[in-house]
């Protein structure tokens, strides 16, 4: 008897992103004295894929362009270190559902 996959329950499906799109677009990333630059690999709504050759902190907001568009805060949502740089995930901060809702306030 073979069993039907079962989707993903809804607390483990991506909460953002929406339609990712493959692009090779220049991206700039600055924080701080940082500056560094790389190419995208998949941009979404909700953020970016994108390999870097200077490496990033996950604990550091960034403001990245993408392309001419305008600069968006962001964070890293994941990163593997390669070879020759880091491809990173990054989750844009001012996307609908990409920040956590905070639970302080009532």
């Amino acid at each position: 008897m073979t069993r039907a996959k079962t989707p993903n329950p809804p607390s483990q499906r991506r909460q953002t992103g929406g339609a990712r799109h493959e692009a090779s677009e220049r991206v700039l990333i600055r924080a701080n004295a940082l500056e560094t630059s790389g190419w995208t690999l998949n941009v979404s709504r909700g953020g970016i894929r994108a390999v870097v050759e200077d490496p990033l902190d996950p604990d550091t907001e960034y403001e990245v362009s993408v392309g001419s568009g305008s600069a968006r805060r962001a964070r890293i949502a994941w990163s593997r270190q390669e070879a020759d740089g880091q491809i990173v995930g990054l989750r844009f901060l001012d996307a609908e559902g990409s920040i956590p809702p905070d639970d302080t306030q009532s």
